[in-house]
């Protein structure tokens, strides 16, 4: 078994770890968790660090569990957060949880049988025929209030001036210590990992079980993903950046990784791909030579856009990037999709015009100055025509140019060029 606690340090994915911790996995094969609560019906990049840790944890040679968070779904966790949050009815948990489950089968391997094959589970299966007394009496009764309110999560929501804190919310981390009891009962498992936030909640799941068990169990934490700006990791203006390309492009997906600041690569290409050390610092040494070229941040979003969506998807965005910069042909254009196009071209301007205008064919210019307003004036067209500066799907276009529905993206648009820069979507309807 390789050394997990190494691999995660040179990667800089190790915030913390409880003592004992890298002696136990020393010792023997361990099991070890990751909680996810099921709050959406797909990851997001959030989420990778601690998907990530999990992977390097089975590569290592250990067990990996992923818990699903039907029941603590149902509560919400107060960490890092400073008001409550929509709590969701079982229906829509377990959607979310198949979703989820299929996206994890891209990183951990659940069907060989190896003895550290993968294990997703849902606390809603031992918490539902819990009974509200059974729990107080049997859970409840080992920890003292003054020990959960001593959490650094309770104490900031309790002396915040916003909303303060439920009943609910308070016993999420007894919630959340009775299912590392759970594991540990049922899966020998010793050891839960998360976020650097989820501290108190993770070892009040240790305290648990030195006082119900009086057995041993671990804490091991990976840092808050940060970006350079001071900005928050994995937000956009349009939101979150989504594991699922129904809520993300493949082709935005890998754009957000393109377009990290150097530092961030640096960091990025560390966690998120199962690059190793001795090339990591090969690639980082050669960017650093020639940063211009973005050849890091370029590796950084070729791995994980095909870890997440495969080679084929990868292809594609390259390509959706590629027609930006001039290096595309209109084949590749057509390629596309219309998702994708309208994703590339979204800032640009856009005309509207009526389909059936092609039908017999339309000349250049009455569609560029008169039918559309890409040129103010016929002349204007006729002058940057006759230069070779006028692009039509990315092919260049000639006075004579007659235009049909054959030049058409997916019968519905077409891409006008006007210098080198200048985009122009004009729509059929």
């Amino acid at each position: 078994m390789s050394n997990f606690v190494e691999e995660l340090s040179w990667r800089g994915m190790l915030h913390d770890a409880m003592p004992g911790t890298k002696e136990q996995l020393a010792k023997e094969m361990t099991s070890a968790y990751v909680g996810i609560d099921p709050t959406a019906d797909s990851l997001h990049i959030g989420h990778l660090v601690s998907i990530m840790m999990l992977k390097h944890f089975q590569n290592a040679g250990h067990r990996p569990l992923a818990l699903i968070g039907g029941a603590t779904g149902m509560i919400g966790d107060p960490s890092g957060k400073s008001k409550e949050r929509n709590l969701l009815d079982e229906a829509a948990l377990r959607h979310n949880q198949n979703a989820i489950k299929e996206q994890l089968r891209l990183f951990l391997d659940f069907d060989s049988e190896a003895d550290n094959a993968a294990i997703l589970v849902n606390n809603y299966d031992w918490m539902r025929d819990f009974t509200f007394l059974d729990f107080i009496r049997d859970i409840g009764k080992h920890l003292t209030v003054n020990y959960m309110m001593a959490k650094d999560s309770v104490k900031k929501r309790l002396s915040g001036e916003g909303e303060g804190m439920s009943f609910t919310e308070f016993t999420y981390q007894l919630v959340q210590g009775f299912d590392f009891l759970h594991l540990y009962r049922e899966y020998n498992c010793k050891i839960q990992m998360g976020g650097s936030d989820q501290w108190g909640n993770i070892t009040t799941g240790t305290e648990l079980i030195r006082r119900k068990e009086s057995g041993e169990a671990f804490a091991l934490t990976c840092p808050l993903i940060t970006k350079a700006d001071g900005g928050k990791f994995g937000k956009t203006e349009e939101g979150n950046i989504w594991l699922s390309a129904e809520y993300t492009s493949p082709y935005t997906f890998y754009q957000f990784w393109l377009n990290t600041s150097d530092a961030d690569a640096e960091k990025y290409i560390k966690i998120f791909t199962m690059l190793g050390q001795e090339e990591i610092a090969q690639r980082v040494a050669e960017h650093n030579e020639a940063p211009h070229q973005r050849d890091l941040q370029r590796k950084l979003a070729e791995e994980v856009t095909t870890m997440v969506h495969g080679a084929k998807e990868l292809e594609m965005a390259v390509k959706a990037s590629d027609i930006l910069f001039g290096r595309s042909t209109e084949e590749d254009l057509k390629t596309l999709g219309v998702r994708t196009l309208l994703e590339i071209f979204s800032g640009v301007p856009q005309f509207e015009i009526k389909k059936e205008l092609l039908s017999e064919g339309l000349d250049i210019i009455t569609l560029l100055a008169e039918e559309t307003q890409v040129f103010s004036s016929k002349g204007e067209a006729r002058k940057m025509l006759q230069a070779n500066g006028v692009s039509l799907n990315k092919v260049k276009v000639s006075l004579d140019k007659q235009v049909d529905m054959s030049d058409t993206i997916a019968d519905q648009y077409l891409l006008a060029q006007k210098g080198r820069k200048n985009y122009f979507l004009i729509k059929l309807v």
